[in-house]
């Protein structure tokens, strides 16, 4: 029988008055020390979420997939890994990400959701909190493409067409993908290439 873990369960909101954070407020944390690169934390619907610790098989995936990305995406792109994206209310570290322009673009700041085409996300123990909190993010952010490499069951999840805001904010198709498929890989609406499953598992 399945056991959500407990570190999702503290993501249900308590009954008492919390205090819920801007993304303004949370740059003025980081740029201050109160939070450093070792506190495992992002910014999610104005809540800090505490971020799972990565075993060898997420750290493999997440390795390989941004290398399977990096050999398809056309110029004026390129691939990320575990770097923030700023939303309206979140600032969400995607294990992957595709974003356009280059690294030198985002000195000043991280980008925006209109300039990323694809969002990936390696699920082990995280997969409830990635099928349900992380989708909404990325869905009310208006991102194309989100991505599940959901290692448990040895599947790929594809989602797209975002649509909604809030709680009501999900994506409108979901494919499933598994270890002898090929995933198209899209850009702007145009296929730059494909991706086999299995070469992305860890």
């Amino acid at each position: 029988m399945a056991v959500t873990p407990p570190l999702e369960k503290s993501l249900v909101v308590p009954a008492d008055p919390i205090y819920r954070l801007s993304v303004a407020q949370y740059h003025d944390m980081i740029q201050s020390g109160i939070l450093t690169d070792d506190d495992p934390a992002e910014l999610l619907e104005g809540w800090l979420v505490t971020k799972m610790p990565k075993n060898r098989r997420h750290t493999l995936s997440t390795r390989r997939t941004r290398a399977a990305l990096a050999e398809i995406i056309p110029t004026g792109w390129y691939v990320d890994s575990q770097e923030p994206i700023t939303t309206e209310y979140s600032e969400p570290e995607p294990d992957v990400l595709v974003v356009r322009g280059s690294d030198s673009d985002y000195i000043e700041r991280h980008p925006y959701p209109a300039e990323v085409a694809l969002v990936v996300e390696v699920a082990d123990a995280t997969l409830h909190r990635d099928r349900s909190l992380k989708q909404r993010v990325y869905a009310s952010a208006g991102i194309g493409t989100y991505w599940i490499i959901n290692l448990s069951e040895s599947q790929l999840e594809v989602y797209a067409d975002p649509g909604g805001s809030g709680e009501g904010a999900s994506y409108a198709k979901r494919t499933i993908y598994k270890a002898p498929d090929s995933v198209p890989v899209a850009i702007d609406g145009v296929e730059v290439g494909k991706v086999a499953v299995q070469s992305l598992m860890g």
